[in-house]
């Protein structure tokens, strides 16, 4: 497996699904999934997208800098370190974030996220 390749593909359709359709973000999540946004903890694929749903962006766009990745045990988890800036419409300044991923697979051959954790990186 192409670590490298899945965490690419995987950041990829997150952020552009996060920028276009915030409600299908649910899909990548199960109901033993936890995210945490900003410290606050939110666990179930249910919970987690009335989260994403629920914030107060109208528009926003992500730019992704840097994407690190790693194995994750012996079931082939992929843990996935993101940084990057959102911009948010109406705003002249872009917000700077880290966000990590572990990527659990299914099955059926994809992956699912079973943790993610997203943080304003506050200068």
């Amino acid at each position: 497996m192409d670590q490298d390749g899945v965490a690419k593909a995987f950041v990829d359709h997150y952020y552009q699904t996060f920028d276009s359709n915030r409600a299908a973000l649910g899909r990548l999540y199960q109901d033993g999934s936890m995210l945490t946004f900003e410290g606050a903890k939110i666990q179930g694929a249910a919970a987690i997208a009335a989260k994403l749903t629920s914030l107060p962006l109208q528009q926003c766009a992500h730019s992704i800098s840097t994407i690190d990745c790693q194995p994750s045990g012996p079931t082939g988890g992929i843990l996935v370190f993101v940084s990057g800036s959102l911009q948010l419409g109406g705003e002249q300044h872009s917000l700077k974030f880290s966000q990590m991923f572990h990527l659990m697979p299914t099955p059926q051959g994809s992956f699912y996220v079973l943790n993610d954790i997203f943080r304003l990186n506050y200068a």
